[in-house]
């Protein structure tokens, strides 16, 4: 390889409507990790609004995207982690769906459609509890937050070592 692998880390979300704030959240607290434990050259640490032209564009050119996004599912369970590892294959819709208004599923395709869907894409999903206006997620959902974190460092770490293995 010529060059670093390019990672992003996307945390979709708006920090105003309490559950909805866990992507953000994760890439708060992996930047704060950052300042004593480094991520890789090449990893990218972002967050944004769902909106599907932006996660293309944060995500166009990565080799591996990991992306942290708040879900409904009926019925839920606030607090529980979908893990959905996206790659080549046509993605159907995931059983959980983003609480945005084009889903990240949707994001997904038209990236794929247009060429731009990184090599790996690794989306985990946190069932929320409560959307409404606030800034104080719920415990089931904050208390997701480092967990998260740690998992994400992970997938970095992963991807990096088999990039390196070749």
């Amino acid at each position: 390889m010529d060059g670093p692998t390019r990672i992003a880390v996307i945390g979709v979300g708006n920090e105003f409507r309490r559950d909805d704030a866990i992507g953000c959240a994760v890439v708060r607290r992996l930047r704060a990790r950052a300042v004593h434990r480094p991520l890789p050259a090449g990893t990218a640490l972002a967050t944004c609004d769902g909106d599907p032209g932006r996660l293309i564009g944060l995500w166009e050119g990565a080799e591996f995207a990991v992306v942290v996004d708040a879900a409904h599912a009926h019925p839920g369970s606030p607090g529980r982690v979908h893990r959905i590892e996206l790659d080549s294959e046509r993605l159907n819709r995931p059983p959980t769906t983003s609480s945005h208004g084009m889903g990240l599923g949707e994001a997904v395709e038209l990236s794929r459609v247009l060429g731009r869907l990184p090599d790996r894409l690794v989306v985990y999903a946190v069932e929320g509890a409560d959307s409404s206006l606030g800034t104080q997620m719920s415990r089931a959902v904050a208390d997701t937050v480092e967990p998260l974190a740690t998992a994400v460092e992970d997938e970095i770490v992963r991807h990096r070592d088999a990039a390196a293995r070749g």
